[in-house]
C-alpha cells in the first residue's frame, strides 16, 4: 500500500516503484466462484478473529480452539501464502486472573483487563505456533496510529518486515491506552484498515456464524447470503451485536467487510470452526465482491477512513455536486465557512450544508489564509490563491460507496 500520494500518482502513470445466490450484475468483475477461488489463492491474507472464536463458555482462552486456528493458517502459510491475524480477545482473557465475571463496562477497567489479557493471549498464541517452530510479533495499534500518515507506514514496515522474517504478525488494538475517541471501535473495522494497509489480497473476517443471514440465523426463517455485490444486496438484512464476550457482531463485519472491499480487498465472512474450509477452497460462507471502477486508491482510503481529520470545511449545494461527481477539484468559491485550526497538507473533513458527510480531502491552504478566501471566485483572488483548495487527486468523497 502506498500511504503518499505522491509516490500512488507517479505509480498511475507508469513512473512509480510502486442459501439464496444474487444474480450477478453488469457492474461485477467477478463471479462468486471466480471469487472464490481468488480468495483460496491469494498470497497474502489478513485472517481476523472475533473473542467468542478463542474463549470457552467461561469466557478463558481455549488453547484448543486457538491451536485448531493455528493448525489451518500453517497450513495455508504452506502452500505459499503471508498470513497476518488480527485476533480480539485481550480483555476477555484479562477478565479471570482479575476475578471479573462480566466483561467490564467502564474504561479503566477494561484497560486494566486488557492489560492483563494481552500477556496471556500473546502467549498463547506463541506457544502455539511454536509447535511448528515458528515465532510470533505482536503489533498492537491504536486509532491514531492509523491517522497519522507516519506511524501508519511505521506499522505497515513494521507487519512486512515480520512477515519477511518468517514471523506471523498478531495484531490487536491497543485497548490499554485507545481512549472511547481514539479507538477503532472493533477489530472487524481494525481488520479492514490492516488489511488495505499491507496490501492484502483477501480478508477473512472469523466469528461464531457461519455466513451472513438475512435475520437471525436462529430463526428458521433465515435465508444465508452466499454473496455481497453492492449495498441493495444488504437491504434485507438484520444483524446483531457482539454477545457476552466481544464487541464486533455481525453489523460490525457487514461494515467492514465493506470497508475492505471499497478498498480494494475482497473478503470472505464465515465462522471459526470452518477455518479450514476458509483457508482452503473457500467454499463456506458470504463473500464480498470488490468494484474495481469504484475502488479507492491506497491514498483516498487512508484519507477517507483511517487519517485524522484537523479542520472542517463546509460547501455549499453547488460544490457538493461538483465533488460528488468525481474528478472535481474544490475551489474556494464553493466554500461557505471553515473549521479548525488545519495547516496546509492537513486532511479536513468536508461537509455539506445540512452537515452530512461527504468525503475527505488534503487542504492546500492552513485555516488562517482560507478564512480570507472562501466563497470567493478565481479571478477575485490573487494568482497565488487560484489554485484548488483541494485537488481532485487528493479528495475522496463517501458517494460511490458499495
Amino acid at each position: 500500500m502506498l500511504l503518499d500520494r505522491d509516490e500512488e500518482q507517479r505509480a498511475r502513470h507508469g513512473v512509480g516503484d510502486a442459501g439464496v445466490a444474487v444474480p450477478e450484475g453488469p457492474l461485477h468483475s467477478h463471479g462468486m466462484e471466480e471469487l472464490r477461488d481468488t480468495i483460496a489463492s491469494a498470497r497474502k491474507i489478513v485472517v481476523k478473529l472475533g473473542t467468542s472464536s478463542l474463549v470457552d463458555g467461561t469466557g478463558a482462552l481455549d488453547p484448543a480452539k486457538i491451536d485448531r486456528i493455528v493448525d489451518a493458517i500453517e497450513g495455508r502459510i504452506a502452500r505459499g501464502c503471508d498470513v497476518v491475524v488480527v485476533s480480539s480477545g485481550a480483555i476477555a482473557a484479562g477478565m479471570a486472573p482479575l476475578g471479573l465475571k462480566a466483561r467490564p463496562r467502564d474504561l479503566a477497567t477494561k484497560q486494566a483487563a486488557a492489560a492483563v489479557g494481552q500477556i496471556h493471549l500473546a502467549q498463547v498464541w506463541g506457544a502455539s505456533f511454536a509447535r511448528y517452530g515458528r515465532t510470533v510479533g505482536q503489533v498492537l495499534l491504536t486509532q491514531s496510529d492509523a491517522g497519522s500518515r507516519e506511524r501508519a507506514r511505521n506499522a505497515q514496515r513494521t507487519i512486512d518486515r515480520l512477515r519477511q522474517m518468517g514471523a506471523v504478525p498478531i495484531v490487536n488494538e491497543n485497548d490499554t491506552v485507545a481512549t472511547s475517541e481514539m479507538r477503532f471501535g472493533d477489530n472487524d473495522r481494525l481488520s479492514a484498515i490492516v488489511a488495505t494497509l499491507v496490501g492484502a489480497d483477501a480478508l477473512v473476517l472469523l466469528s461464531d456464524v457461519d455466513a451472513l443471514y438475512d435475520i437471525n440465523p436462529a430463526d428458521p426463517r433465515a435465508v444465508r447470503i452466499s454473496d455481497v455485490r453492492t449495498g441493495s444486496d444488504l437491504e434485507a438484512v438484520q444483524a446483531g451485536d457482539g454477545g457476552a464476550f466481544g464487541t464486533g457482531g455481525m453489523a460490525a463485519k457487514v461494515s467492514a467487510a465493506r470497508l475492505a472491499a471499497r478498498g480494494g480487498v475482497p473478503v470472505l465472512l464465515t465462522a471459526a470452526d470452518k477455518i479450514e474450509e476458509a483457508l482452503g477452497a473457500a467454499q463456506v460462507g458470504t463473500v464480498f465482491h470488490t468494484r474495481p471502477e469504484r475502488s479507492l486508491s491506497a491514498w483516498k482510503f487512508w484519507a477517507l477512513y483511517a487519517a485524522d481529520a484537523e479542520g472542517v470545511l463546509r460547501l455549499d449545494a453547488g460544490a457538493v455536486d461538483a465533488v460528488t461527481r468525481g474528478g472535481t477539484s474544490l475551489l474556494a468559491v464553493g466554500i461557505t465557512g471553515i473549521e479548525g485550526e488545519f495547516h496546509a497538507g492537513d486532511i479536513v473533513e468536508i461537509l455539506g450544508p445540512d452537515s452530512a458527510a461527504i468525503g475527505r480531502g488534503e487542504v492546500a491552504y492552513g485555516a488562517a489564509e482560507l478564512a480570507g478566501m472562501h466563497g470567493r471566485r478565481s479571478d477575485e483572488l490573487p494568482e497565488h490563491q487560484r489554485r484548488a483548495v483541494v485537488h481532485a487527486d487528493y479528495l475522496s468523497n463517501y458517494a460511490s460507496r458499495l
